[in-house]
């Protein structure tokens, strides 16, 4: 059955606009070329999202040609705001932007392991409304947050997690609470993850299925199968800190991972691995330590080469594991100690798995390391805004 005029208009509209988010500002005959709608067609929606707010002239084509220069047409930036929170156990970092991805206003906010629960919330929740005042929005259209712990696949909600901090999951409901905006959280790591396969190392080669190893303050993983972020039944998937694994001392237990995954991949057991191979190094503000050692290992010379072919094993042994049951293809080593590492260390983890492995396994680092949180957090909020004013008016 063939689309109603109305339904035809708004698939050309929403195919449009993304264009126009996408490839940026474009003629109309460059919407016709990229869209393969005619000329009249393409003039019609030019007219239409013009009337509507959505689309603006932002200048003109100043090519060598015949006749008068073309118009360039741009999606409005300032038709919405966006926020993004990354959510530590020690830390809220908040950025604001316009629709476009521009980046107006950023700030962080320590948070203490002895702050209390209602002055953390209150510090965080100002932090994002003073933010979002100093970048000129008077309103925000959508907030994404990326948090560590599980999120309730059938709620979208922030479970309660043993071991972290119980102001993240209040948070959250007072920013739902307080705000206006339509408020998303997700996974800390799923979102890395998103960002990775967009604008990220696994954007590289198209990879449709591939496994972000998160290598941070802590571990985890996010599995992205077939183009799409896998949960599992509980939100749990990827909870790979709780990975038993030789070459520790004991098991995890279900309210700690010690003795896990986490124990030889987290920033203490990097840390400590480091220092029995001589390394040392001051982190920078809200950074592991560990990405610190990795990075001074990349010119330690000798002793820095044996602590890299050290650290791999462990590394390996994780990826290992998801790749036996999962088989994606490519492990993204992510994380400010994954993008620390970069191909030295990258390398190094393909390798190991090769030996480990019959199913080949690319191993790549991260091109956004910690900033992937933040980034994936905006795309979704960006991904918000654009389902509710891309869409067909009612």
């Amino acid at each position: 059955m063939a689309a109603s005029p109305s339904t035809a208009r708004a698939i050309n509209d929403r195919l449009a606009l993304e264009f126009l988010q996408d490839e940026g500002p474009l003629t109309a005959g460059q919407l016709k070329t990229l869209t393969g709608l005619s000329r009249p067609t393409v003039a019609d929606l030019v007219e239409r999202l013009q009337s509507s707010g959505l689309v603006t002239i932002v200048g003109e084509t100043g090519g060598r040609r015949r006749g008068p220069n073309a118009r360039l047409y741009g999606l409005v930036a300032d038709r919405a705001h966006l926020a993004a929170l990354d959510v530590r156990t020690q830390s809220v970092t908040v950025v604001v932007t316009d629709l476009l991805g521009a980046t107006l206003a950023e700030a962080v906010l320590p948070i203490g392991s002895d702050t209390g629960t209602e002055p953390a919330v209150e510090g965080a929740a100002a932090l994002l409304e003073r933010t979002a005042r100093e970048a000129g929005a008077v309103r925000l259209h959508s907030v994404g947050i990326g948090a560590p712990g599980l999120i309730d696949p059938v709620t979208g909600e922030l479970r309660e997690t043993s071991g972290l901090p119980a102001w993240h999951r209040r948070l959250v409901a007072a920013l739902q609470e307080r705000l206006t905006a339509t408020v998303l959280v997700e996974n800390e790591t799923n979102l890395a993850a998103v960002a990775e396969q967009r604008v990220g190392a696994a954007r590289d080669g198209g990879a449709d299925s591939f496994v972000l190893l998160w290598l941070g303050f802590g571990v985890g993983a996010a599995l992205v199968l077939n183009g799409k972020v896998r949960r599992g039944a509980s939100g749990g998937a990827g909870e790979i800190g709780f990975l038993p694994v030789p070459g520790t001392s004991g098991l995890p237990s279900a309210t700690a991972c010690d003795g896990g995954f986490h124990t030889l991949a987290g920033s203490a057991g990097i840390c400590e691995l480091a220092e029995r191979h001589g390394l040392f190094a001051e982190a920078g503000p809200q950074e592991p330590p560990a990405a610190a050692v990795v990075r001074a290992a990349l010119t330690a010379g000798a002793a820095g080469e044996a602590f890299l072919d050290a650290l791999a094993a462990p590394v390996a042994v994780g990826a290992a594991a998801i790749s036996a049951v999962l088989d994606p293809g490519r492990v993204v080593l992510g994380g400010e100690v994954g993008q620390a590492g970069g191909t030295a260390l990258a390398s190094r983890v393909e390798a190991r798995l090769a030996e480990m492995s019959p199913l080949r396994t690319k191993v790549v680092a991260s091109s956004l390391g910690g900033a992937a949180v933040l980034r994936g957090a905006l795309l979704t909020a960006r991904d918000a805004a654009q389902n509710d004013l891309f869409a067909p008016p009612s």
